[in-house]
């Protein structure tokens, strides 16, 4: 005998929901990285600028400038990659990301503003992108599953990041042999939502990672800067913060 229940609406959508959650769980994992939760990291010598909107300009103006297909040619971004948008927002990535990496390939979409998350579940369950899961991150942590990423993008929103060496640092293990993490920002001081790139290569340095090729990217707003895992990360106790002056 089979039973049925009558849902209301909102439960429907709610249960709608989590099913996409779920599942987006089996695309790329949920197994989170391994945590140093008692350790004591420095703290950026340097303003962090505030969240003020889930989009850094409209996808029509993106798109006459052709800038997510020219920033995933710069990143060699192909079919049956696995990449991870962090601070994905409204999506604009996502979509594209979705389309570049094919059936085959996977794409992670992260954000730390839960509203803003499951906003762009829904899209991507309107949209039917099968290769696309959506998952909270933390602040300080992106919770990507270990060894699982060809790369990894930040657009227009490292300068938010309020622990950039503790974030860095769960975000090392989590790149495959050769991964690379892609930054696209503006050349302007954090606290102007922008981030100097003689400031953002000297943080990533300090937790072990390497630039491998910096472009100015006007077309983006900015510049584009690949980097590579090239030594272990450091303990956080011997992590050597980097001074802002640096960039002047």
């Amino acid at each position: 005998m089979r039973i049925l229940i009558k849902l209301s609406p909102a439960r429907h959508a709610r249960l709608a929901r989590n099913l996409l959650l779920a599942a987006a769980c089996g695309v790329a994992g949920c197994s989170p990285a391994p945590k140093q939760a008692e350790a004591q990291f420095p703290a950026a010598d340097r303003p962090v600028a505030q969240i003020i909107s889930d989009r850094w300009s409209t996808e029509e103006s993106r798109d006459r400038l052709d800038e997510a297909e020219r920033i995933m040619d710069l990143a060699d971004i192909q079919p049956g990659m696995t990449v991870a948008d962090i601070g994905a927002g409204e999506g604009y990535y996502t979509i594209r990301l979705s389309e570049r990496v094919g059936p085959k390939g996977r794409v992670l979409a992260q954000d730390i503003m839960p509203a803003v998350r499951d906003k762009l579940a829904e899209r991507v369950n309107r949209e039917r992108l099968d290769n696309v899961s959506v998952r909270l991150g933390a602040p300080q942590d992106p919770r990507l599953p270990p060894a699982s990423f060809d790369r990894v993008l930040m657009v227009h929103m490292y300068h938010e990041i309020a622990a950039p060496y503790q974030f860095l640092w769960n975000l090392h293990p989590a790149l495959k042999p050769g991964g690379r993490v892609i930054i696209v920002d503006a050349d302007r001081p954090t606290e102007k939502h922008g981030t100097p790139p003689l400031l953002l290569q000297c943080e990533l340095a300090a937790i072990g990672y390497n630039l491998v090729r910096f472009e100015r990217a006007a077309f983006a707003g900015g510049y584009y800067a690949a980097f590579e895992v090239k030594a272990p990360r450091p303990a956080p106790a011997d992590i050597k913060p980097c001074s802002r002056a640096i960039s002047r």
